[in-house]
Formats: structure tokens, C-alpha cells, sequence
């Protein structure tokens, strides 16, 4: 039998293990729930939802490399899985090191350099921790490594495939170049409809159509600035743009309105006064709160003079707004015909993604994605084509009247080359689609496509869209 000094400490024991187990309670009350993962161009981001606040500290290890994520005042709440194929990521695995802290050790196939930060939790997310994970040392700052994490044998991860490069244009005649920016992506999905389609998604689809469709304009190249899903913030996304030497960069969105009813696709430029509508001021607040959704970071002004820097941005930007309204409007007169417009004219307002001086910049909210019938059409392949053709001939246009120095287009222009810009025919009795074509010089193949054709059969009275044309003469 259990003598009574054996009972007491047994007893003491017990209570202690209990009053440990209450201190912990109290003390780490926040469990880690799940990691979810984004692969871009040039980093990885992984997403720790957390079920409130936390403190950590991230540093990596060499020999083998390894990156070690303490997350202090937290517990796991569940496995951490998840897919890194294709990613510098070859494991991950978790310890409390002590009943409060946790240790997350990722196992890498190659050195990355991470930056991190937390979170507050909005209409979508709780609180979260971020961990970008960049694979080149020069894109954030390195962070110190202390000692004392177990090593794991390494599994073989799938590399990544190096992108495309285009071949350059012939000297003195570039391409002009159309970055197509899809809005949202990654832990940003973005407006939802009805039937669970994501704007993200939607957008995405529109972009790459849309880079298709410029790219088989002679004399003109587009780039998107996000390939997949994954979260690029707004002023990330100007700075692509910049880099890739954009003469135009349009921004494709499908949001959600207050209303279920609202419908019809809208243009925006930029306002440096204000909205010029209530639904365009909603707009933009929603879009610009996507930061907060998806994690911007800290953003850092250059240490330049204010005063000269502010009289520079102001020429800038009235000579980009004048371009940005010009191109908006085409745009959206195409878009009409296709779907049904919001407003009549490009509206102004406050998006941040629209804030570059230097570009002509447009947003296109090519429809409602909270109306049930335009998330159905939105989501339709052909629907996303003729909005990409819409675009693309808007854009199209706008470059024959005014094609930036030095690129094809403007040495068509200069030679007396461009014939005709785009333009309407109302089919006429008797009229065939062969009859129209020769009588402005193009193929049937091409009013099909121009004009989202099935079938060579026409209506009285049917608008159709006749691409420009140029002469047959050779360079």
C-alpha cells in the first residue's frame, strides 16, 4: 500500500501538473490552426493562421539549410501540411519547445532569405503570421542565425522552370508593351459569387486571354505581372510594371458591389480629387484594403526633396491622367459592345494600383461578380474572350492615334503604313460576312474573330467591329 508522505506528494504532483496545464491555458491561449502556401516568380509565402496575436522570430541555418520559425505564446492546434512541389521547400516539422513556444524547421533545397510579419484579423482572416521565403538574397534583408536546430535528411523537390524569354524587338522599332495586371491572388481571393467563383481566378483567365490576344498584335508585346495565384501587393505591382518598361498598364477586376443587383463593367483612371461616383469610391476602398488582406508590408518613400518631388509628380501625372482617360474611354466604348456597361463614361477614383506617375493606367471591372447571371458569364470562357478582345482592340486604337516614339507602330504611322483604326459597319440587307470583309480589305477569319463569331451568318442591323488595317506594302 501507498504509504501517506507517498499520497501527499503524489497529491502535490497532481496539483501541480494541473496548476502547469491552467498556466498554460492562460499563457498560450493562441493555437497555430494551419499553414497555407503561395509560389511566386521569385519567392515563396507561407501563411500561418493563428487563432490570435503572437510574438516570433525567424533565422536561418546552413550545412543543410534550413529556415526555423519561433512562434512564441502559441501552441498547434493542427498538422501543418502542406504541397511544396515546386518550391526551395523540402519538409516541415514542428516542436513545442516549451509548453508556450513552438518551433516551426523547415528543410530547404537551397538558401532563401526570409522576411516576415504579422497580421490583424478583417472580414476574411483571423490574425496570421507571413513568412516570405525569397530566392534571391538582393530582394530582402538576411537575418541572423542562431544554433541549436536538429537536422533532417532532405527530399528531392521538383526546380522550378525558368521563364520565357522574349526575343527582343528590331532596333528602332520596339514593341509597345501592355502590362495586364489580374487583380487579388494567393491568401486574396478577392470577391466571391454566388457559386463559389473567385474573382481571383476570373481575372486571372480574363489577363492570360488578354496577353494572347496583344501578343498576336504585330507590334505589340504584353506581360502579366502575376502568372498564377499568388498575392502581389498594389504598389508591387506598379513597380513590375515599371521595370518591364510598360507604355500601358490595365488592372482586370471583377468585384463585388453592395447591392446583388448592380451590374455592368466599368473603366477607372486615377483621381487625384476624388470619386466621381458612390459605387467608384466603394470600389476603391475595397480594392485598396486587398493590402491589408493579403500583407503589403512597410512601404518607404524615397529622401527626396517634397517640394520639387511633388511639382515633378503633378506634370507627370496630369500628362499620364490625359492618356489614362483617352485609352479608358475606347476601352470601355468597346466593352459595350459585349456586355453591358455600369457607366457610360471612365469614372475616377482613388486606386492605389493606378498610382504611377510615369504609365497611362486604366482599371477594368469587367463586371459584378456578386450579380448571379454576370459571375455565370464572367466564369465562361467565351464571355472572358470577347472581354479580352474588347480590351485589346480599346488598346489598339488608342496606340495607332498616339504610338509612343520609336516603336512599330508609330514608324506605320510615320510612313504612312496605318490605313484605317478600328471601326464600326452596320450590316446592311442582302450583306454576307464575305461581301464585308472585301469591302474593308480583310479575311472573313478575321471579322470572326474580331467580332466573336460562330458562324459566317449576320443580322439586319448587327454592329460589327472592322480591326485596322494597314498596306501591304513591304518594310
Amino acid at each position: 500500500m501507498m504509504g501517506s508522505g507517498m499520497r501527499f506528494r503524489a497529491m502535490v504532483a497532481a496539483v501541480g501538473l494541473l496548476f502547469l496545464a491552467v498556466t498554460v491555458d492562460a499563457v498560450a491561449e493562441t493555437k497555430v490552426n494551419s499553414v497555407r502556401l503561395w509560389r511566386a516568380p521569385d519567392n515563396t509565402r507561407l501563411v500561418f493562421d493563428l487563432t490570435g496575436p503572437v510574438q516570433h522570430s525567424v533565422f536561418t541555418l546552413t550545412a543543410p539549410d534550413r529556415l526555423v520559425i519561433d512562434i512564441n505564446g502559441a501552441t498547434l492546434g493542427a498538422p501543418l501540411n502542406v504541397n511544396s512541389s515546386n518550391t526551395p521547400i523540402t519538409a516541415m516539422r514542428s516542436a513545442q519547445r516549451t509548453p508556450t513556444d513552438l518551433r516551426v524547421v523547415i528543410d530547404l533545397k537551397k538558401a532563401v532569405t526570409p522576411k516576415s510579419f504579422t497580421l490583424a484579423p478583417n472580414a476574411q482572416y483571423g490574425n496570421r503570421l507571413v513568412v516570405d521565403l525569397f530566392d534571391n538574397a538582393a530582394d530582402a534583408a538576411p537575418i541572423p542565425a542562431p544554433t541549436n536546430v536538429a537536422t533532417v535528411a532532405p527530399v528531392p523537390v521538383t526546380p522550378v522552370e525558368p521563364a520565357v524569354k522574349l526575343p527582343p524587338a528590331p532596333a528602332g522599332k520596339r514593341d509597345i508593351i501592355v502590362v495586364v495586371d489580374a487583380g487579388h491572388g494567393g491568401e486574396d481571393p478577392g470577391a466571391s459569387g454566388s457559386r463559389g467563383q473567385r474573382e481571383k481566378d476570373v481575372v486571372l483567365a480574363i489577363a492570360r486571354e488578354l496577353q494572347r490576344q496583344v501578343n498576336g498584335m504585330k507590334g505589340f508585346r504584353a506581360e502579366l505581372t502575376r502568372t498564377g495565384d499568388y498575392f502581389i501587393p498594389l504598389r508591387g505591382r506598379t513597380e513590375i510594371a515599371r521595370k518591364k518598361g510598360a507604355d500601358l498598364f490595365v488592372s482586370i477586376h471583377a468585384d463585388a458591389a453592395p447591392s446583388a443587383a448592380a451590374f455592368g463593367a466599368s473603366v477607372f483612371a486615377l483621381s487625384d480629387r476624388g470619386a466621381t461616383s458612390e459605387t467608384a469610391r466603394w470600389l476603391a476602398d475595397s480594392e485598396n484594403r486587398s493590402d491589408l488582406i493579403g500583407g503589403a508590408g512597410n512601404v518607404s518613400l524615397d529622401d527626396k526633396d517634397r517640394m520639387l518631388a511633388g511639382v515633378l509628380l503633378d506634370l507627370s501625372m496630369t500628362a499620364s491622367l490625359t492618356s489614362s482617360l483617352n485609352v479608358g474611354q475606347k476601352v470601355l466604348s468597346n466593352i459595350g459592345r459585349v456586355t453591358p456597361l455600369h457607366k457610360q463614361r471612365v469614372e475616377q477614383a482613388g486606386f492605389m494600383v493606378l498610382k504611377s506617375p510615369d504609365i497611362p493606367s486604366i482599371l477594368v471591372e469587367t463586371g459584378f461578380i456578386s450579380n448571379a447571371n454576370e459571375a455565370s458569364k464572367l466564369a465562361a470562357a467565351n464571355h472572358q474572350q470577347a472581354l479580352a478582345r474588347s480590351i485589346s482592340s480599346g488598346v489598339r486604337q488608342f496606340f495607332q492615334q498616339n504610338p509612343p516614339p520609336g516603336t512599330y507602330i508609330a514608324w506605320l504611322r510615320d510612313s504612312g503604313k496605318i490605313v484605317q483604326g478600328p471601326r464600326d459597319h452596320r450590316v446592311n440587307p442582302g450583306e454576307t460576312l464575305a461581301m464585308v470583309a472585301v469591302r474593308y480589305q480583310v479575311s472573313p477569319a478575321t471579322l470572326r474573330s474580331a467580332n466573336n463569331l460562330k458562324s459566317d451568318e449576320l443580322k439586319i442591323g448587327q454592329t460589327l467591329t472592322i480591326p485596322g488595317t494597314e498596306l501591304a506594302a513591304k518594310e
